[in-house]
């Protein structure tokens, strides 16, 4: 092994780590060896968002500066204890497991997808409702549109979680532990984005052209569907500030919430400091809640 390999075991595997002084984050000059570390703290709480899921990465093989590309394949220089899941062409990556998310790591895999539904099942475990402003400046729309639907929620008697997009949204999850179509959903979701849209027509709007949307938030609905992805939990993005997809507390939805105080170091102090907002995310399961709404929204509808 060369002088810049180590070998490290991980549940029982061999993991060869290399170029650990390489330059992730040229402006933070954040190394892979601290991207790994920052994956040894989160992967509790961000493995069990992964698990069972067919996995799309985005790497970035020199830093965020430089080119970066997609991954659904999983490559065939992959160790062998790296699962996947063949699903039409494509042999997806399942990281249910620490080993396979450091060796993925190594890889300088920075940004997680995943589907909505595991491997086992054709039914999303949540809705996620994105909350996507014209850009950080214009964060407070998310924050207002996002208030909204939490008492919106409150009020059909659901329980909601909302974290940050890592980027310049806001995203809002509903659990539904799989016990509900897609199609059911997108009644659900297609209803909620037009209701805000007609109540707000100022400030929210479900324009797909950017150009049409004349500084308003969009309410992305359509972005919960079969095939689609979402940035994961706890996954860093690959922008300047290092900033992370994180899980928030809703008394924490205030106007001083901004995305850049999620950077990378910042989580780090956050989750070693106990705070863990979606640590009942699974315990949910909203059936009854979402069979009276569906049932309501689809009354209305005829």
């Amino acid at each position: 092994m060369g002088s810049n390999t180590h070998g490290i075991t991980i549940d029982g595997e061999q993991i060869n780590i290399t170029n650990i002084d390489k330059i992730l984050w040229p402006e933070l000059t954040i190394k892979k060896y601290d991207y790994l570390k920052y994956l040894s703290v989160v992967a509790p709480f961000m493995l069990p968002f992964l698990k069972d899921r067919l996995l799309t990465v985005i790497r970035f093989p020199n830093g965020v500066n430089q080119e970066s590309f997609y991954q659904k394949n999983c490559p065939d220089y992959a160790p062998p204890f790296v699962d996947t899941k063949q699903i039409d062409n494509i042999n997806y990556i399942v990281c249910s497991k620490l080993a396979t998310l450091f060796w993925l790591g190594n890889q300088a895999a920075i940004e997680f997808h995943i589907p909505y539904q595991t491997v086992y099942s054709n039914n999303p475990y949540e809705i996620v409702l994105d909350l996507d402003p014209p850009s950080q400046n214009e964060f407070s729309l998310a924050i207002e549109a996002a208030l909204i639907l939490n008492e919106t929620f409150e009020h059909l008697k659901l329980d909601s979680f909302v974290k940050t997009s890592g980027n310049k949204g806001l995203q809002i999850y509903i659990p539904l532990n799989g016990h509900f179509t897609y199609e059911e959903t997108r009644i659900f979701t297609s209803f909620i984005a037009k209701y805000l849209e007609t109540k707000y027509p100022e400030a929210f709007t479900t324009e797909r052209l950017k150009r049409k949307r004349q500084n308003r938030l969009y309410i992305d609905f359509l972005q919960h569907g079969e095939g689609k992805t979402i940035i994961a939990p706890y996954s860093l993005r690959g922008n300047h500030e290092a900033l992370m997809a994180t899980p928030l507390h809703w008394s924490e939805v205030t106007n001083k919430l901004h995305p850049s105080q999620f950077s990378m170091t910042e989580v780090i102090a956050r989750l070693q400091s106990g705070t863990n907002p979606f640590k009942d995310f699974f315990d949910i399961e909203n059936k009854e809640a979402f069979k009276k709404v569906l049932e309501t929204i689809k009354q209305a509808s005829y």
